[in-house]
């Protein structure tokens, strides 16, 4: 028989993060019973989350915007990579003044605490930090997307961006430890667990069954991606609770070897075969190249014999991750950049310059235009579109199904799917970039049926039911980039009004003028998809 052996689950090397201290106030250290107990008040719980919820709508990581300059700098990249990754660092740069939100997606808060045995705080900490979520959202130009239901289908948003969650776990030591992540819904869907076998663990079957999952991911995340792949775990939920870290950098500084004891660890090796496999897909960083993921982190973990978990998920474009920590000397936050414009080239990427698109020329005239062009084609877009989501297609749909006529702005106006964060004072908007197309799937073809939807604007790929639709109808779908919300609203969109269904926020029916809208022609009026050579 072994002994007993403990063996840290994920025994991560020293924390190499560079912090910046917020404020010595609110702790102390006093003794008790020969040990050195670190008191927090509460306040600080409350300070520290709602500075770190600020700090990762506005800044992201050096790291991460350095990847960003390196697709630049690549001449195996395209031009629509370069389109891409310039126009986010220009996003961010903007984002960094402080008062346009990287994405309009400001996301769920998340927090993931360790909190050492030798830490009192006397109180309710998940309420301490979600006092400072509250703050944060309440005070800041950023967006309330939670819902909160009140029966199984009755549900409204709760005007607050709460709850947030928090996963709070004991350890040892006088140190409180954080990870902080706001989370879009763009890059929460695309999370995935397979549940495979031993089967799986050789190399050809495990390149196969990766080269098919990779595609599952599509655009509608924002690439380019840090993605992660987690094979193994005690549980389903261990297995994804993984992968969430892992996305978020939070587990680079694992062993990257196993052990008797069943330590997580990275796997290099696999890491890059994974990356040449996004790299080879084609589809790049949306619009097809190579940059459909920054980089990739493999973890793995130990299984009951019975069960491979295998889990995908990625963090976005919008890479909003920060750690913070509580110590005897003080209360520190990861220091984020502040100064994203050292990332930007002296001049734009030299590209073959856009079409110009005037929505304004009427939908029969517009229509006539896109299908001279090829999928792939980038245009520069002005005028008057329609701004329509999730709740407000339901409702439509429940009109058109109740024997009412669909509204002429659905028919007269291309439709952008959307739901901006709220607006600064002064200007005409808050960030404002694409959501997901595929929520509205199921809408196209009958609405277009019906002379709606016939130019639809969003982000992300689409269901092969739409390009039918689209064939059938003459309608055509255009990609919109995922992730410059803050651009957007500052160099795009001139105005904004409310025209239908006040009362559901920021999923109300807008009507936005535009300028300088970059679009690329993915789904046309023949049966041709972008994206489908990579579906097959």
């Amino acid at each position: 028989m072994s002994e007993f052996k403990y063996q840290e689950p994920f025994p991560l090397s020293a924390d190499t993060t560079r912090y910046r201290l917020l404020t010595k106030d609110y702790v102390k250290v006093v003794e008790c019973g020969g040990r050195k107990i670190l008191q927090v008040d509460p306040k600080g719980l409350k300070l520290l989350s709602r500075e770190a919820f600020a700090d990762v709508s506005f800044y992201l990581r050096s790291a991460h915007l350095q990847k960003l300059q390196n697709i630049l700098s690549d001449p195996e990249a395209t031009d629509n990579d370069k389109f891409v990754a310039y126009t986010m660092l220009l996003n961010q740069t903007v984002a960094a003044e402080g008062e346009l939100p990287t994405c309009q997606d400001t996301g769920t808060a998340i927090v993931i605490g360790k909190k050492g045995e030798d830490v009192y705080t006397g109180s309710n900490d998940a309420e301490a930090l979600s006092k400072g979520v509250y703050e944060t959202y309440r005070d800041r130009n950023l967006r309330y997307s939670q819902v909160v239901p009140f029966t199984m289908f009755d549900e409204k948003n709760s005007a607050t961006n709460l709850p947030a969650q928090i996963d709070l776990y004991a350890t040892q030591g006088n140190e409180y430890h954080f990870l902080f992540i706001t989370k879009g819904g763009g890059s929460g869907n695309k999370t995935f667990l397979y549940q495979q076998t031993k089967s799986l663990l050789n190399e050809k079957t495990l390149t196969a069954f990766i080269k098919s999952k990779i595609m599952d991911l599509g655009t509608a995340a924002c690439p380019p991606y840090h993605l992660a792949v987690v094979i193994g775990g005690t549980s389903a939920e261990a297995c994804l609770t993984t992968v969430k870290k892992a996305s978020a950098g939070y587990l680079d500084h694992l062993p990257t070897h196993g052990n008797e004891g069943g330590q997580a660890f990275r796997d290099l090796e696999w890491e890059e075969k994974i990356l040449k496999i996004c790299q080879q897909s084609g589809v790049g960083a949306q619009f097809g190249g190579k940059y459909l993921v920054h980089d990739v982190r493999v973890i793995r973990l130990p299984r009951h014999a019975a069960s491979c978990p295998v889990g995908i998920g990625v963090s976005c474009s919008a890479d909003r991750n920060v750690k913070g920590k509580i110590t005897e000397e003080g209360i520190f936050l990861e220091e984020l950049e502040k100064n994203p414009a050292q990332f930007l080239p002296s001049t734009p990427p030299d590209m073959k310059p856009a079409v110009e698109l005037d929505l304004d020329l009427g939908m029969d005239k517009v229509r006539e235009i896109l299908s001279k062009y090829p999928v792939k084609t980038r245009f520069n877009v002005k005028g008057t579109m329609i701004v329509a989501r999730d709740i407000a297609h339901a409702r439509i749909k429940a009109m058109i199904d109740e024997g009412k006529p669909m509204p002429e702005y659905f028919k007269k106006h291309p439709i952008y799917y959307a739901g901006p964060a709220k607006t600064p004072q002064g200007m005409a908007s808050g960030s404002f970039g694409p959501t997901t197309a595929g929520r509205m799937d199921p809408y196209v073809d009958e609405f277009q049926s019906l002379g709606g939807s016939m130019v639809m604007i969003a982000k992300g790929n689409r269901s092969q039911a739409v390009t039918d639709a689209c064939q059938k109808h003459g309608g055509f779908y255009l990609g919109s980039i995922g992730g410059p919300a803050a651009i957007l609203a500052k160099n795009s969109i001139k105005s904004v009004e409310v025209v239908d269904f006040p009362e559901l926020g920021m999923e109300a029916v807008r009507k936005i003028y535009v300028e300088n809208f970059p679009a690329f022609l993915l789904v046309d009026d023949k049966g041709n998809d972008f994206f489908a050579e990579f579906k097959k």
